[in-house]
C-alpha cells in the first residue's frame, strides 16, 4: 500500500527544504555536517537522515540540484539563437553566473568521483554544450574533424581550469573569462584552407 498523497507531498517538501538549506549552507561552509544542515533547514537530524542516508548522499544531491539550476540558466541563454560561437560563449557565461550563485557547485562539484559518476554528473551540462557544438560543426563555424565528445570534454576541462585560476587568485575573473573565450574559439575553429 502506498503512502497517502498528503504524506508524500509533506515528505517531498521536507526533502526540498533540507536540500535548499544544504545548498546554501554548504556553499558558505563546505565542511558543515548533517546537524548543521538540519538546523539550517529547521528540521531534526533524523529528518535529514530519513531523506539522505549519509553526508555523501546529501552532497551528491546538492551537486545534482545545483547542476539542474546551472542547466536551467544555460537553457535561458538561447543556444539556438545567432552564430554558434556566440551561443557557446553565452551558454558558458550563463553557466558561470549560475555557478557563482551556488558556490557549492564549485567546491562540491570538484570532489573526486569515479569516471562514470563524473560523466553522469556533467551530462546535463555536456548535452547542452554538445548541442551548440553540433550546430557549429554543421554550419562550418567549428571543426567537424575531432570527435564531438572530445570537443565537449575540452570545453568542460578549460572551463574548470578557468574557474580554478580565478578561485586560486592567479587571474582576475574578467581576464580569465576573456582567455577562455579566445582560447576556446581558437581550439574549435576549423582549419584554414591549406592547413594540415
Amino acid at each position: 500500500m502506498s503512502s497517502p498523497p498528503r504524506r508524500r507531498a509533506d515528505a517531498e517538501r521536507s526533502r526540498t527544504a533540507v536540500l535548499d538549506a544544504a545548498v546554501q549552507l554548504l556553499g558558505e561552509r563546505p565542511d558543515a555536517g548533517m546537524a548543521a544542515v538540519a538546523t539550517a533547514a529547521g528540521v531534526t537530524r533524523q529528518t535529514v537522515y530519513a531523506h539522505f542516508s549519509s553526508r555523501d548522499d546529501l552532497l551528491t544531491a546538492v551537486v545534482d540540484r545545483v547542476t539542474e539550476r546551472v542547466a536551467e540558466a544555460m537553457d535561458a541563454a538561447g543556444a539556438d539563437e545567432g552564430p554558434a560561437p556566440d551561443a557557446l560563449l553565452r551558454l558558458l557565461d550563463a553557466a558561470w553566473r549560475a555557478a557563482e550563485t551556488y558556490p557549492a557547485l564549485v567546491s562540491l562539484g570538484a570532489r573526486p568521483a569515479p569516471p562514470d559518476e563524473d560523466r553522469a554528473r556533467h551530462r546535463p551540462i555536456a548535452d547542452r554544450i554538445a548541442h551548440v557544438l553540433e550546430r557549429g560543426r554543421d554550419g562550418g563555424a567549428f571543426d567537424p574533424e575531432p570527435a564531438l565528445s572530445w570537443q565537449v570534454a575540452a570545453v568542460i576541462a578549460l572551463s574548470h581550469a578557468t574557474a580554478e585560476e580565478i578561485r586560486a587568485g592567479r587571474m582576475p575573473a574578467d581576464d580569465a573569462t576573456a582567455a577562455l573565450h579566445s582560447g576556446l574559439l581558437r581550439l574549435l575553429a576549423p582549419d584554414a584552407p591549406g592547413e594540415a
